[in-house]
Formats: C-alpha cells, structure tokens, sequence
C-alpha cells in the first residue's frame, strides 16, 4: 500500500502487547514506517493512537497528552508487577480489605490528586542505562529509579451499587475513574493507595479511554481494520496529520509559500502570531488544509522556523 499517512486509533485487546499492535498495522498496511505515542500494558485495553507513514514524524506533538482510564483495584495482596497478571506477594498489613469504607478510600484517594511524585515500576518500558526496566526485572535486577512529577487531575472512585465489591476470597475490588498526564501509571497508584489505607492493592483491569482528543469510541479493533484494509474502506479510519494536530494553532500558507517551507526556509509573519509563545509549534497549512510542517514560532525575530516536514 502506497502513500499511507495519518493516524489510527486502535482499541487495543488483552494480551497484544503495544510492538503487537505495530506490527499487525504494518503488516495489514504494508507500510514500514509505523509508530505509537504511548504504550499500554499487555494486559491493559484501550485507546492507542498508531502513527502511520510521514505522521511517524509528529509523534513529539502527541506523545505528552492528557490520558483518561478506567480501571479497578483489587485490595488484598500486592503483586510484583502491580497488576493482575504478577505473582502474588504476601505482606503484613495494618488493616484488612474487608474493613475497608468509602470514606476512608475517598480521603486516601484525595491525597494522590494534583501534582505527586512517581517511582516508575520495575516492569514498565522506562529505559535506565539503555535497557528497558522489564527486561532488568524479568533478570531479577533491581535498579535505582528517578522519582518524576506527574499530575493526577482525576482520581475516583466509580459510584454505584457495586462500588466496592466484596470477592469470595476476601479481597475486594473498586471501579475507579483516572484523568491523569502523560507518564503516568495507574498501577502505581492502585500501590500507592493501598500503602496509604495500610492494605496490599494491585491494579486488576484497566481500560484507556482517552489519549488526548482521541477516544474509545472511535478506535477499530485490529481485526476491524483489516477488515477495512481489505475492502479498501482506509480512509474511513485514517485521520490526517492535520486533523490530528488540530490542538495547535495553524497559519495558511501561499502556493509560493509551500516549497520554500518545504525546503526549511523561515516564514515571516506580519500580523499573525500575536498570542503566540516563543518556541509554539503551529501548524502549517497549504492552501487545501493539508498539512505542509509544524513550525516553531520565533516570538522576537517574528517567523516560523520549519521544524518537522511532512509534505514531499
């Protein structure tokens, strides 16, 4: 297939995990150049946004957005991975699941909102030293890790009946909400919220709705876009590099602008830009919407320097 740019959103299944995901696209595709702005756990489902073609070149623009999940934790026992699919780890503990109140959940949950720090987990894909910190774990090694700052702009607990469900075995489970920036890991915070009740937590399901302006419902399950592969039926799905930019500002260029920001020649502004940032990355459009670069704005010079070309 030739001359496939844009981007999909992918519902990712349980079980594939997000190299899965790239490589099916490029197989289906027949496209090599085939990327994603944010992995998904192998056990996790959900939105991921696959880049495809030329838009493999706006993954910097993407990659920090805004996430949203939902999820349950499971308190009872910790796992070694944080999640379901990790060997059980036996901990003494102050308090007991089944004691557990909403209240008391609901005051835990309300001290890991706004900006906290985060330890990134051992089985996570974080590079320390060239080497994905899975890899290390799967080895039995265990590495020092950088704390970050991460925002947590939601984090809830799904109301309803069944809330807070009581399990055959004593563990119980709650259905939580999280709204959350980039890099941040939810199975992190099921942890985290179980050290502060004083009960071993694990993240038990988890399902991203969002990335940034993309949702859940407008993602095709893998076996859905061959089917549209097949059918020749793509451009339904395929969204265009400016389309998937359409969070930044754009500025329409002339026929005889196009080719010499085609060739990395700053554009001068004259009226534009006024409520630009330096260094804002703004879209730059030929005179039919399509997007030609992403330009970054020089605040005191007053123009746009080309820094990623999409357009031959």
């Amino acid at each position: 297939m030739v001359g496939v740019d844009g981007v999909l959103i992918i519902d990712k299944p349980a079980g594939m995990t997000s190299h899965d995901v790239v490589a099916h696209v490029r197989k289906i595709l027949r496209v090599k150049r085939v990327g994603h702005t944010g992995t998904l756990d192998p056990f996790a489902t959900g939105v991921l946004v696959i880049l495809v073609g030329r838009a493999t070149r706006l993954a910097q623009f993407l990659s920090g957005a805004e996430k949203e999940y939902t999820g349950v934790i499971r308190f009872g026992y910790e796992t070694k991975t944080g999640d379901a699919t990790g060997t059980r780890i036996e901990t003494r503990t102050r308090a007991t699941a089944a004691k557990l109140t909403p209240e008391e959940i609901e005051t835990a949950m309300s001290s890991l909102r706004g900006e906290i720090e985060q330890t990134p987990p051992m089985f996570s894909a974080r590079k320390v030293g060239g080497e994905k910190l899975y890899e290390l774990a799967r080895r039995g090694k265990e590495v020092e890790r950088k704390a970050a700052r991460v925002q947590v702009f939601q984090f809830q607990a799904v109301s309803g009946d069944d809330s807070l469900r009581m399990n055959d075995d004593d563990t119980r489970d709650i259905a939580v909400h999280v709204v959350c920036s980039a890099g941040t890991y939810v199975r992190v915070l099921a942890e985290d919220l179980g050290h502060k009740l004083g009960v071993g937590a694990h993240l038990c399901e988890l399902r991203r709705t969002r990335a940034g302006n993309f949702r859940v419902e407008q993602a095709l399950l893998p076996e859905q876009l061959t089917e549209l592969s097949d059918s020749d039926s793509l451009e339904h799905a395929l969204i265009s590099p400016d389309t998937a930019l359409s969070h930044l500002p754009s500025i329409d260029l002339s026929p005889d602008d196009v080719p010499r920001v085609v060739h990395g020649i700053n554009l001068r502004i004259d009226g534009a830009g006024s409520n630009w940032k330096g260094n804002e990355s703004v879209r730059l459009r030929d005179p039919n919407g399509n997007l030609v670069a992403i330009g970054a704005y020089d605040a005191e010079g007053k123009y746009l320097h080309p820094r990623v070309v999409i357009a031959n």
